[in-house]
């Protein structure tokens, strides 16, 4: 069986924009990149149920998103003054993408029309006081997805919180909760247990996954326990990236830049706790993101310094991962999105 799978990168060096690639699962190999969209560093990327392409995008001195058909012609883009986004998600039943702008601690809203283009629906700025760390020197919106009930969550770096929005049909956003994280967290990524009161935070600055038990009451998060992806004797730089969960729920996957290593854990008690069980070469610099496949026997990890790919088999009852291909050429990939 043949996936195709799309890569978002930066195009400060050699990339070109959003490519594509090939996953045989018979052969266990990446093969056949293509560029497929020329774009402005398209960093994060999604698709809608509908087969339409959403993606970060840079249009001269201004940032926003893009909107591309199923086939992948360019419809639309919204940008505004700044930087652009750093993170997209597609809200089906209310047919809306929500951005985060980590550069101007913004969470973005915009409306899907009928055509699949979009237009600006809502915009939040975060003013709460920031964690101690250097890089809080302002709030840092890295996250807008939607939790398992239909609010969205969104992590905020900078600010070292985790803030619940009500969302209204027309996309205007409330403010239902606020979890604040332990001081020089810097959350970055969240991803959600399949039973809905469970997620996982990735915290970037201290390199921790934190098991938060999520209340669909009130949409509030209470942590449960904190641990490191790391190993104990390393003190040089890293950075927390991107996390994953398999769809059963029993083992979660991180990644750290600079350690250049995916952390592998098994959940138990209904995933209210972790054992880390794997520590993973990616054999590559800094590894921005990754993902499971259709399958979820392999996983693909995204080297955004190194341009290479590397492929791994995982076995689905020991979650552990095997390398089996390293040195695929992408330039700059810093995202991985696999249809599901």
């Amino acid at each position: 069986m043949k996936q195709t799978l799309l890569l978002g990168t930066y195009t400060r060096r050699k990339s070109q924009g959003i490519y594509q690639i090939d996953l045989d699962t018979d052969s266990k190999t990446l093969e056949n990149l293509q560029l497929v969209v020329p774009e402005k560093s398209p960093t994060y990327l999604t698709k809608s149920a509908a087969g339409r392409l959403y993606s970060v995008t840079t249009v001269e001195d201004k940032g926003g998103c893009s909107a591309y058909d199923a086939e992948m012609h360019f419809l639309n883009a919204v940008t505004e003054e700044g930087a652009p986004l750093c993170y997209v998600a597609v809200d089906e039943k209310r047919q809306l993408v929500y951005g985060a702008n980590y550069h101007k601690g913004e969470v973005n809203v915009y409306r899907i029309k009928e055509d699949g283009s979009l237009e600006a629906a809502d915009a939040v700025y975060h003013d709460e006081p920031c964690g101690s760390h250097e890089n809080q020197d302002k709030p840092h919106v890295h996250f807008t997805d939607l939790t398992p009930d239909g609010r969205l969550a969104v992590c905020d770096l900078g600010t070292d919180r985790i803030y619940t929005y009500d969302i209204s049909s027309e996309g205007k956003l409330s403010e239902a909760a606020i979890y604040l994280a332990e001081d020089q967290t810097g959350p970055r990524h969240l991803a959600f247990h399949p039973n809905g009161q469970i997620a996982y935070l990735f915290g970037e600055l201290d390199s921790t996954v934190t098991v938060l038990a999520y209340d669909a009451n009130d949409g509030s998060f209470t942590q449960l326990q904190k641990l490191s992806t790391l190993p104990e004797d390393f003190n040089e730089f890293n950075g927390g990236a991107a996390i994953r969960i398999s769809a059963d729920g029993r083992f979660v996957y991180a990644s750290n830049r600079g350690h250049n290593s995916i952390a592998v854990f098994e959940t138990f008690e209904g995933g209210t706790s972790l054992i880390r069980r794997q520590l993973i070469s990616t054999e590559g610099d800094f590894p921005r993101d990754f993902n499971l496949d259709q399958t979820e026997n392999f996983l693909i990890c995204a080297n955004q310094n190194s341009d290479n790919l590397t492929l791994y088999s995982r076995d689905a009852e020991t979650g552990i991962l095997s390398l089996i291909q390293k040195d695929i050429f992408a330039p700059e990939a810093v995202c991985v999105y696999v249809s599901k």
